[in-house]
């Protein structure tokens, strides 16, 4: 089949998916009583012949770093030789980036194998509970979709990403051999609960009996519940700050200029006591190190378990892994700095990054954001590091906070120069246009904004180039 057939294919496949119920792009996203439930997810599966039995996973859930965690730890498998598969969610760019293998998107054709694989089973729940609203979800498919492909390809691992929450969400169907939690902090409150500890039961619902658990939360209320939960179904717990640590030694750069991340993680199957390790990554920040420490407490955990995982190719896979809008340097002359910080606890790493790696006269902030944040928290942290505020929202979702907001919440704090944008593609030829060289320009707020603005920046910064 020619690439433009296959491409077709997909488009044809994406469309019927377009029309689903989709929590990632809706104007409200379901509470725990409502729409995040897993009988529809144990159905579609079961017609699907069970492709979750026999997948060797690794379950990563977590309100921060759970995205550059589980690419870290694919990425470290990778180099060692595993064939390894990677689903993440949101997507960026394009729905083929959720389902990685060795670090390589689906293809045009398996992308639309998938979904016209599954679709019949969708349609035949749709009749049997009385249509499409009441039918798989857009989530619930794409995360069938991964299985049943990640199965297809007999992949040695699997890294699963949780969507939101854990507890309910569809991929907590996996039957992992390991556990890993990263950092919580307030997000969806309405869904998972106003306390950390609700929102620690709902991550610690993805733990199942007998399987290790790998935690980086600190937090005395949720680190109690993890580990609570983690007793209860006699499992071993390894703590970030317990059992495994890391040092942040700080920036630094490669031989080509690159800025690098430096840390030692202090760790191993046989506790702290092992001789440290000193690494670097292109991922770049204080908490970017506590995500690969954890991500290097779970090779630990797997080399126990029996998996070959040298040094050599740790290092590696560390060096060579990048998140895309995870402070991702996008360009330069001025610097563009695109971040798809959503919450107040990725703002402050984000902005102590930044006055860590580029130390530049002149900042610019384009911000977007979602209804459903603490939208002041965030401004609150962000607006005293900028010097021009470019206020903006997202196009592609209805959960996108309306710019007039945004502005009298940001005039509220500060009396900076400010200007709003209806379209987030304006605030940035705004922005590149009026930056001289040395300056920089930040993209964040939203993953929806960095996914609607990567591609014109990296276009842009190219041709200018």
């Amino acid at each position: 089949m020619s690439s433009a057939d296959a491409k077709q294919r997909r488009r044809r496949a994406v469309r019927q998916l377009l029309d689903r119920i989709d929590y990632e792009r809706g104007a409200t996203i379901p509470d725990r009583s409502a729409g995040l439930k897993l009988d529809r997810m144990h159905q579609l599966l079961q017609r699907l012949g069970q492709p979750q039995r026999g997948l060797r996973a690794v379950h990563v859930a977590g309100t921060k770093g759970k995205g550059s965690t589980s690419a870290m730890l694919a990425a470290i498998l990778n180099a060692a030789g595993h064939s390894v598969g990677l689903y993440t969610s949101p997507h960026l760019e394009n729905l083929k980036q959720r389902f990685q293998i060795n670090g390589r998107s689906c293809s045009d054709l398996e992308l639309a194998e998938l979904l016209e694989t599954i679709w019949p089973h969708v349609e035949a729940m749709d009749e049997q509970c009385g249509g499409p609203a009441h039918g798989p979800t857009y989530f619930e498919i794409t995360t069938a979709a991964a299985m049943l492909h990640f199965r297809r390809r007999q992949t040695d691992l699997a890294v699963l990403e949780v969507g939101l929450g854990g507890r309910l969400d569809s991929t907590n169907l996996c039957l992992p051999d390991l556990c890993l939690i990263t950092n919580i902090s307030f997000d969806h409150t309405r869904q998972l609960g106003a306390k950390l500890g609700h929102f620690a039961r709902e991550k610690a619902g993805i733990i199942k009996p007998g399987v290790p658990v790998i935690s980086g939360v600190r937090t005395t209320e949720p680190r109690n519940v993890i580990g609570e939960v983690a007793q209860e179904h006699g499992c071993r717990l390894r703590e970030l700050g317990e059992h495994f640590r890391i040092e942040y030694l700080g920036g630094a750069a490669n031989d080509g200029g690159e800025p690098l991340s430096r840390f030692r993680y202090f760790g191993g199957t046989a506790g702290s006591n092992q001789e440290p390790r000193d690494v670097s990554s292109r991922m770049l920040g204080r908490h970017q190190a506590e995500n690969a420490a954890l991500a290097l407490a779970a090779v630990d955990e797997l080399r126990n378990q029996g998996w070959s995982l040298p040094d050599d190719a740790v290092r590696a896979g560390l060096q060579s892994v990048r998140c895309p809008a995870r402070i991702e340097v996008c360009g330069a002359n001025p610097t563009v700095v695109l971040d798809a910080a959503h919450n107040v606890a990725s703002v402050e790493a984000l902005v102590e990054t930044l006055d860590e790696h580029f130390v530049d006269p002149v900042r610019w902030l384009v911000f977007a954001t979602t209804q459903d944040k603490d939208v002041a928290g965030m401004l609150d942290r962000l607006l005293p590091r900028f010097d021009h505020i470019l206020l903006t929202r997202y196009l592609k979702s209805p959960r996108a906070v309306p710019t007039e907001q945004l502005q009298q919440i940001a005039q509220s704090m500060t009396n900076k120069p400010m200007l709003t944008f209806e379209d987030p593609r304006d605030a940035w030829k705004y922005a590149r246009a009026e930056a001289s060289p040395g300056d920089l320009i930040c993209v964040t707020g939203s993953f929806f904004l960095a996914a609607e603005l990567r591609g014109a920046i990296r276009r842009d910064n190219r041709a200018r180039d």
